[in-house]
């Protein structure tokens, strides 16, 4: 008997030991769980639980609950989370580089958006990991379109709309069609359009079938004008203290979430364009004149965009136009 207990105590033990080591990783994400980087997220937080046997379990948090959009970066950088999803775009006024995918009218496609990404994907890792971050994948939104409350055929047209801001590119946009920009986080959009604080945004047709802006707004207008990603990252010290085994495993899991993520935005422009057509929106495509109006504006803000990105910046766009 007393072998059984000393072996049924040696057991427990045992387990206690190995309930010490799990460790725990709340991801906070901005985005409502029903969106596809939520869903590829979850996917991926169950990969790792799998994956590492439970050695490391991730929870995600979606719609903003843990931490709002604005700081889930700021929050994985200091250690309140170790792990995180954010519109790197958001933040561009912080290095320029994070606004890479959100040149106006640089890509027009998921292709073009791929084969930029290529190219910069390096020069985003290091920066970074310049913010205490590791890099673990990355899935751009669809194309970006131009959601209004009324027709618009000129650039005109949007003087003195409240527009929606959530980066440095939207906020110029505003100022550079004489909008007026407002900062809106995504969960926060539903209650801006319904009170009039906002009247406009650029975005996919994602976002606006999420939001079910066609309770508030008429008009979608695609313009392709970019293709934002949105970024899971670790932060680095977490990321050092982990096993070869346990890193493996996320690298691994980051990968499929990428591939998978990239294909449900693909599939997914077509279906909520109809969406928002079966709700009662116009869609269609921007007139060539509004198009060329908004293409002037974007060389405008490359050319911005460029000197402020210095040499990194060039080297991205050089590389991806070939020159």
């Amino acid at each position: 008997m007393k072998l059984a207990n000393t072996l049924l105590a040696a057991t427990a033990l045992a387990g206690i030991g190995a309930a010490a080591q799990a460790e725990k990783w709340d991801m906070p994400m901005a985005y409502a769980a029903s969106n596809f980087h939520s869903e590829v997220g979850a996917t991926f937080a169950s990969c790792v639980t799998d994956g590492t046997g439970g050695e490391l379990e991730i929870v995600t948090h979606p719609s903003g609950s843990l931490f709002g959009g604005a700081e889930i970066k700021r929050a994985v950088m200091t250690g309140q989370a170790m792990i995180g999803e954010r519109l790197l775009s958001a933040h561009q006024n912080e290095n320029a580089l994070y606004g890479v995918d959100s040149i106006p009218f640089l890509v027009s496609s998921f292709d073009e958006h791929e084969k930029l990404w290529s190219i910069a994907q390096p020069y985003v890792e290091k920066a970074l990991e310049e913010d205490n971050l590791h890099y673990v994948y990355s899935v751009p939104w669809p194309p970006q379109g131009l959601y209004m409350n009324k027709e618009l055929t000129d650039i005109e047209g949007m003087k003195g709309v409240k527009f929606r801001s959530y980066s440095a590119a939207t906020a110029k946009m505003a100022e550079l069609t004489g909008a007026l920009p407002v900062q809106v986080e995504a969960a926060e959009l539903s209650q801006a359009l319904a009170t009039g604080v906002a009247e406009s945004f650029i975005s996919s047709g994602a976002t606006g079938y999420d939001r079910k802006v066609w309770e508030h707004l008429s008009h979608f207008y695609e313009v392709d004008a970019w293709l934002p990603r949105n970024a899971v990252f670790v932060n680095l010290d977490a990321w050092n203290d982990l096993s070869d085994e346990a890193k493996t495993v996320i690298t691994d899991c980051g990968a499929t979430a990428a591939a998978e993520g990239l294909q449900k935005s693909i599939d997914y422009t077509n279906f909520t364009l109809d969406e928002l057509k079966k709700n009662g929106m116009s869609v269609e495509r921007a007139s060539d004149h509004l198009m060329g109006q908004l293409q002037e504006m974007g060389e405008v803000m490359t050319a911005e965009w460029l000197e402020t990105a210095g040499d990194d910046g060039k080297a991205i766009v050089d590389a991806y136009k070939g020159e």
